[in-house]
């Protein structure tokens, strides 16, 4: 399989198998697989050749795992973005070779992923963290790597171990080739076993409440009915509230309310704020509403507003929370000229979104809470700050009824089951259509909605932590140093040999750890090629003088005391040589 198009190929394959780990499918370990095959597809290649590699396997991991994006808008959006992340992969695959060349292949490979993921996620335009191989993970033993360092933890282990699995196939030895997918398999006993440490027990204990209202159509064209939004979300409220006035259920703390659950301004509409005070009063508690406000000027704003009772001493809108990433060509258009030309869908956004502030925190709420609007949950720093700041609850409010009964709502389900072990927070995903779920801290579904665009109030006992895993703490500093790692184990290997403290050596003169597997075989193949020449020469000699004979041997054992023993072996073919020639 040397041939490139061919390797090309079956990388494409790998990265199909890639996308299956995630959701809907979502079985973990082929995550592995398919960095294992990727790695032994760009072993011993060019930077050329691994580079399309790359772009081959990230076409196809991403054009499945991002088709939900040509939902309603069409194959244009959704192939543009999916070019726009393989890009990626291919510059991954150019440098992967020169890293597995090294004696610290598996570590500085898997480092290279977490680079790769660092850079895709915050270029350009804020970046895209879509299909890290940390959130394949939720339901993974490796999941428990996240309370030691988030998702770029968990995605530097299932890299190491897709590594270690190749090298049943690749390994430069057969020391290797055991130990190689032994390691793998113990990473994922240490998962298990940081279940046992890691368990995120105790916190206060309250009664929450997540409300899914539905949307009257599927589709961009759902909000053209804003009020009716709004009623449903009021419906299924005052609903709640009948169970608790007849006893039958218990009186929530707090209600969530998705993203865009009120797309119209409760702060400009005195109709929609009497709805909200109505809801809000008849549970007798506060509610953190998802609303569409207008302006600033003939811009929008994504808010989640915590709406008081009237029995409250500052009853009505309080506290709010700003999105703090739109979501590019979705919530915002850049280039709108140019996005214009490509689609007419660019329409559908007339105005757009400003970006908020801060670190998320909401206070007026009964214990603090910390808001996380839609895709900001694949954000890792959108996600920690409010932790860092004392959120004791993460609350992702979210609309995804623009992506239909798709994939989409699945994957960002995963995320949040991530985040919920990375910080030991109890995380609710409560939407507009689905899927709505209350999460433990260890990552568990405590429960979830039914079938997508249906109504649905979900009542749940959960548990309040303050404590603060390790990942919480560090901060962005462990992913940093893994980038660090893998950018200067590329710069070692970029460095002439003198620098790296070598002998100076010639091109043939290649140490075994540098050779790749044809490479050797090519030389042994020179080897036993001239040894057959001398001794069809020592045959043929008779009574002349023997030291040309002499000299072939020497000139041919030397390439093979290269092979057996690198540079030190063939330190030795020279001082074994020397006496005779001086002799």
């Amino acid at each position: 399989m040397n041939r490139l198009p061919t390797r090309a190929a079956v990388a494409a394959l790998f990265g199909v198998v890639g996308a299956l780990a995630f959701p809907p499918v979502g079985w973990w370990p082929l995550a592995i697989l398919s960095v294992a095959g990727f790695t032994v597809l760009v072993r011993g290649s060019r930077a050329r050749d691994g580079a399309w590699i790359g772009l081959a396997f990230g076409a196809g991991l991403f054009l499945p795992m991002l088709h939900w994006t040509s939902t309603y808008v069409g194959a244009i959006p959704w192939l543009i973005l999916v070019f726009s992340q393989t890009w990626y992969l291919a510059l991954l695959g150019a440098v992967m070779p020169r890293l597995l060349r090294s004696r610290l292949a598996p570590m500085l490979a898997s480092s290279a992923w977490v680079a790769e993921e660092a850079v895709r996620g915050r270029f350009p335009f804020g970046g895209f963290p879509w299909g890290r191989w940390g959130f394949s993970q939720a339901t993974s033993p490796l999941r428990w790597f996240a309370a030691l360092g988030g998702a770029p933890l968990v995605t530097f282990v299932v890299a190491m171990s897709g590594v270690l699995l190749a090298w049943a196939v690749t390994g430069p030895g057969l020391r290797w080739r055991v130990a190689g997918p032994l390691g793998a398999v113990a990473l994922v006993g240490c998962g298990l076993i940081l279940a046992v440490p890691l368990d995120p027990s105790g916190g206060q204990v309250t009664t929450i409440a997540a409300i899914q209202g539905s949307v009257p159509d599927r589709g961009l064209e759902f909000n053209a009915r804003r009020r009716q939004v709004l009623d449903n979300h009021v419906a299924q409220t005052l609903a709640l509230a009948a169970d608790i006035d007849a006893g039958r259920v218990s009186r929530p703390s707090l209600v969530l309310w998705p993203e865009n659950a009120s797309d119209i301004d409760p702060t400009d509409n005195p109709d929609a704020a009497a709805q909200i005070q109505k809801a809000t009063d008849a549970v007798g508690v506060p509610i953190l509403v998802g609303a569409l406000l207008d302006g600033p000027g003939d811009h929008v704003t994504n808010a989640g507003i915590v709406w008081m009772p009237s029995s409250a001493a500052a009853p009505g809108p309080g506290e709010r929370y700003v999105k703090r990433h739109p979501v590019p060509f979705g919530e915002y258009i850049p280039l709108r000229s140019v996005a214009r030309a490509i689609t007419s869908k660019v329409n559908l956004v007339a105005r757009d979104m400003v970006a908020g502030h801060g670190n998320g925190l909401l206070t007026q709420t009964p214990y603090p809470v910390g808001d996380v609007i839609c895709f900001e949950v694949a954000y890792d720093s959108l996600v920690r700050s409010s932790v860092q700041a004392g959120a004791k609850l993460l609350v992702i409010q979210t609309n995804n009824a623009t992506f239909g009964h798709s994939s989409e709502t699945y994957q960002q389900l995963a995320m949040t089951r991530l985040r919920a072990v990375e910080h030991g927070r109890t995380v609710v995903q409560v939407a507009t259509s689905g899927k709505s779920a209350i999460i433990g801290p260890d990552g568990s579904v405590l429960q979830e909605s039914g079938p997508l665009f249906t109504p649905d109030v979900m009542l749940q006992t959960v548990r309040l932590r303050s404590a603060t895993t390790l990942a919480t703490r560090a901060g962005a500093s462990i992913e940093w140093t893994i980038v660090a790692l893998a950018v200067l184990g590329f710069a070692a290997g970029s460095w002439p040999p003198k620098w790296r403290g070598r002998t100076r050596r010639s091109a043939t003169q290649t140490e075994p750890q540098e050779l790749n597997a044809s490479a050797e075989r090519d030389e042994r193949e020179r080897v036993a090629s001239r040894r057959n020449a001398v001794g069809a020469a020592e045959r043929t000699a008779h009574a002349g003088d023997r030291s040309d004979v002499q000299r072939d041997r020497e000139s041919a054992a030397y390439p093979a005391a290269i092979v057996r023993g690198g540079a030190e072996g063939a330190l030795a073919h020279r001082r074994r040589w020397q006496p005779r020639r001086n002799g």
